[in-house]
């Protein structure tokens, strides 16, 4: 009944994706201070288990069945996967079981509150996030994800994103912003990152993971997904080493973390647009999600934003930009069930991606600042002053990463 290329395809890019959070943990983990490996690293990896939980309790029914609230979110149809067995296929692909796409687009919904806490590192409780993590993904992520990828409203309306500008990256890049102005700044400002080599394997992982997030995301085993595998990297290298020239040339110096960042913010910026437009395309969209991101990090720094891992800068304007220069360079000829360009005459395409993505980050932003707040009437938001100079590994977690006699 199912096809077993198809089917074993998807499996190994569900898994790819799965990989990614433990990469992002260990990015994140790199980035933070020694005393705070654990607390970020904890924050992916309790996702994992939480959002598999929600996702199978109501999480996929609300995502990819029927349609409530005029498109804007599903219905309760497949709540504990009711009505979905063995044998029934995913409504976009016969080829595939259902339970595959489901777990596929689970590894979505695990990693996109994850990406969230690298800007509040060492700031935020974790009973706080435990709580953040559950309503932000009913009430921000759930809605996207339906409205793109479920046949909700915005897909209706003729928006594209391949494999989550909007639903993954905007979303979770502004709601980073809103958590940052208000949580407030770091009281130490100035801790380097614990591992570059911890940097280093994280980002491989994200890098080797990605494949699955981009090319998976055509749902089947064709040319679009050699498209999107290829597009996905030709433009994380050529983001990588546009922000490698423009550091080395501003600081004088080639930074390690700065490529490693670069690569990130090449994967994020092409992640709408990796199975619909053209490789030439992708490496433009490459430069620019180097240069424009290394900007934006400079821009929250002038600000006095305290994004400590730096997500708005990349994962939002990333998501943002790829979002809009896929409205720039979609291509029917590269996938027909895309559209036409800004430069192919899609005028009205290039306005719809733009609309969309600008009220998905206004949404994201304000929705997280006053659930936060919401939260903080609950429960602290943030730390004490001690457990936040203590760190939060041995303050809220009471472990250390590292033997005392190592570091």
């Amino acid at each position: 009944m199912f096809n077993t290329g198809s089917t074993g395809f998807m499996l190994l890019a569900t898994s790819l994706v799965m990989l990614m959070t433990p990469g992002l943990a260990f990015f994140y983990g790199g980035l933070a201070g020694k005393r705070n490996i654990l607390g970020i690293m904890m924050q992916s990896f309790v996702s994992m288990g939480i959002t598999t939980i929600m996702w199978y309790l109501c999480g996929y029914s609300l995502c990819f069945s029927g349609d409530a609230m005029g498109g804007i979110i599903g219905n309760l149809d497949k709540a504990f996967m009711h009505g979905v067995d063995l044998n029934s296929p995913f409504p976009g692909n016969h080829a595939i079981p259902e339970f595959v796409f489901m777990a596929y687009q689970m590894m979505f919904a695990i990693i996109t509150p994850a990406l969230i806490t690298g800007a509040f590192v060492n700031r935020v409780t974790f009973k706080s996030y435990i709580i953040f993590l559950i309503l932000w993904q009913v009430l921000v992520y759930y809605p996207f994800a339906h409205m793109v990828w479920g046949g909700g409203l915005l897909a209706q309306w003729g928006v594209l994103d391949f494999a989550g500008g909007i639903v993954v990256h905007a979303t979770a890049g502004f709601a980073a912003l809103a958590s940052v102005i208000y949580v407030g700044k770091r009281r130490d400002k100035e801790t380097p990152p614990n591992s570059v080599p911890l940097i280093a394997i994280g980002t491989g992982l994200l890098w080797f993971g990605w494949y699955g997030f981009n090319a998976g995301s055509a749902l089947d085993v064709n040319a679009v997904t050699g498209l999107a595998f290829v597009n996905t990297d030709v433009a994380a290298s050529f983001a990588a080493i546009t922000w490698l020239v423009i550091e080395w040339s501003m600081a004088k110096k080639p930074k390690f973390v700065g490529l490693l960042t670069g690569a990130v913010a090449g994967l994020a910026t092409i992640t709408p647009a990796a199975g619909f437009v053209s490789l030439p395309s992708a490496v433009l969209i490459g430069i620019a999600a180097g240069m424009v991101c290394y900007l934006a990090v400079h821009l929250k720094n002038k600000m006095g934003w305290d994004d400590a891992l730096d997500v708005w800068g990349v994962h939002g304007i990333g998501g943002c930009l790829g979002t809009v220069l896929l409205g720039v360079f979609a291509s029917k000829a590269m996938n027909p069930a895309g559209a036409d360009g800004l430069i192919g005459g899609g005028t009205a395409f290039f306005g719809k991606q733009v609309i969309a993505v600008v009220g998905a980050c206004i949404y994201a932003f304000i929705f997280t600042y006053l659930m936060l707040a919401l939260i903080n009437k609950i429960t602290p938001v943030k730390v004490t002053e001690s457990d936040e100079d203590k760190g939060l590994d041995d303050s809220i977690h009471g472990e250390k990463a590292y033997d005392e006699g190592v570091l």
